[in-house]
């Protein structure tokens, strides 16, 4: 899919870290912007910011794991431009550390209600008009930890994997129905954003302290660097752009995930012998 001046983007999980990165990477690009999320303050704030004559900025606020309000949020899309040419599914949040034993119901809940859900949600709305259009596409926004195995935070990864295969299979189905349609899922490896605090300030995780700078380089330097949001958004972008279905930009990712292979590749192997 080819992104241009005039297109239509909707992000959810828009008002900060990747889904603002990706709100001004598209709007950079000429394209008109629905900013969805949960947090009105906040995502009135980023619209007021990123607001300018170049192209239109709306925001709209909506819990993605309410069906409804996504179905809500896809006509309010199509009333207001005519038309949605790629889908942002971003919204997300990240659990607590622990051991999956120790992960309450309740985080697993809200996880899958929030990261899953949240994705098939705005999936089945925005997929009849896609179809109706001849053309469109969905990032979906997973993370590293979709594609290899990340101890502590199970829930987490969980519903990572189970985004990587929802959108690996979605892509499929539509390349069957139109070589216009398709999606992407972005798993990016660490990322600079305020993903954590926003879990806090939704009750997914307890508040924790600020990171300070000495703090983040040597967290950095573990991973092989921290991208910024809009480094991230921008990788995506150009995974869209070139039709491909992964997106995982990051230090380290491509080593974990040949590390991932390589073991399913050996268990499997065992399996014929």
């Amino acid at each position: 899919m080819r992104i241009e001046a005039g297109q239509v983007a909707v992000i959810t999980g828009a008002a900060s870290g990747i889904g603002y990165g990706l709100a001004e990477a598209l709007h950079a690009r000429g394209v008109d912007v629905v900013m969805s999320d949960v947090r009105a303050e906040a995502v009135a704030d980023a619209v007021e910011t990123l607001r300018s004559s170049s192209a239109r900025v709306v925001g709209e606020v909506v819990d993605v794991t309410d069906a409804v309000a996504v179905e809500r949020l896809a006509e309010r899309t199509i009333e207001e431009f005519g038309r949605v040419d790629l889908v942002c599914n971003n919204a997300g949040v990240v659990s607590p550390a622990a051991p999956m034993w120790e992960q309450t119901l309740q985080t697993w809940r809200r996880m899958i209600d929030i990261k899953f859900l949240g994705v098939v949600h705005g999936v089945r709305a925005f997929t009849p008009y896609l179809i109706r259009q001849g053309s469109g596409h969905f990032l979906n926004t997973a993370s590293s930890g979709g594609l290899a195995p990340l101890p502590g935070r199970t829930p987490y990864a969980g519903t990572m994997h189970a985004v990587v295969g929802l959108t690996e299979s979605l892509a499929a189905e539509l390349r069957e129905i139109s070589p216009s349609l398709g999606a992407t899922v972005l798993c990016p490896g660490l990322v600079d954003t305020p993903l954590g605090q926003n879990s806090a300030t939704l009750g997914i995780v307890p508040p924790s302290p600020a990171m300070d700078a000495a703090a983040m380089r040597t967290l950095a330097a573990a991973h092989g660097g921290i991208l910024t949001a809009r480094e991230v958004a921008e990788a995506a972008l150009l995974a869209v752009e070139a039709g491909r279905v992964h997106s995982a930009p990051g230090g380290g990712v491509r080593e974990r995930a040949e590390a991932r292979v390589s073991a399913l590749l050996a268990d499997i192997a065992g399996d014929r012998a």
